[in-house]
């Protein structure tokens, strides 16, 4: 997008006045950079922005109306080869995961130095996806319990399975047992090796693991 390779075109889409124009000025003062355009909202960022042809848009995610996710998902559906480095106060991995779904190639808190902001754009734009140490450390944590969530699911037999999920849809041990054509005493036994597995305690803690999984 970037037909001069020694400037990096920035664009800011915050609602805060005056951290779009604190952000604007550094940027502009610094060699290599220059800030093409800076809104204030989505809506008028989805207008606007892509006649900038910004090489990264650094996106706020709380904003009055259109949220940041929103607004960087329909901007990358517009404009694929722009990158989207998402600049907020929020940490939690919700937030985190919906943003990178929505087409951001980075995550960074407000509260980085500015010059840690310049190489995460610069980062960005050299192919990187730059975060905050916090936030790495989220995306690690959540892929890892995620996994573990696969090995405690895999380690159930399919027919447990079959049975957890009965339970899950509000099924008795009765009807469960019906619905398999196996016994209640079996059932129970399906039920003590569920336990044992997924380290639970009650039907409730089973289930809700399931269901979390």
């Amino acid at each position: 997008m970037n037909n001069n390779k020694s400037i990096i075109k920035v664009s800011i889409v915050d609602d805060e006045a005056d951290l779009r124009q604190s952000i604007a000025t550094f940027i502009n003062g610094a060699n290599g950079f220059r800030c093409v355009s800076a809104y204030g909202s989505g809506e008028e960022a989805l207008k606007q922005l892509p006649a900038d042809q910004p090489d990264v848009v650094l996106m706020d995610i709380h904003m009055s109306g259109m949220s940041g996710i929103e607004c960087a998902k329909r901007l990358k559906a517009a404009l694929p080869p722009m990158q989207i480095l998402m600049l907020t106060v929020y940490e939690d991995t919700e937030q985190i995961f919906k943003a990178l779904s929505a087409g951001a190639s980075g995550y960074m808190l407000k509260r980085l130095t500015p010059a840690k902001l310049l190489e995460a754009i610069q980062d960005v734009c050299a192919g990187g996806s730059p975060m905050s140490s916090s936030i790495a450390r989220k995306v690690v944590d959540s892929f890892q319990k995620a996994e573990q969530a696969d090995d405690e699911k895999a380690r159930l037999s399919p027919r447990e399975q079959m049975v957890l999920d009965s339970l899950a849809k509000g099924l008795t041990y009765k009807q469960t047992a019906g619905q398999l054509g196996i016994s209640i005493d079996t059932i129970r036994t399906y039920i003590r090796r569920i336990y044992e597995k997924l380290h639970v305690q009650s039907r409730t803690e089973a289930v809700a693991k399931y269901l979390r999984n």
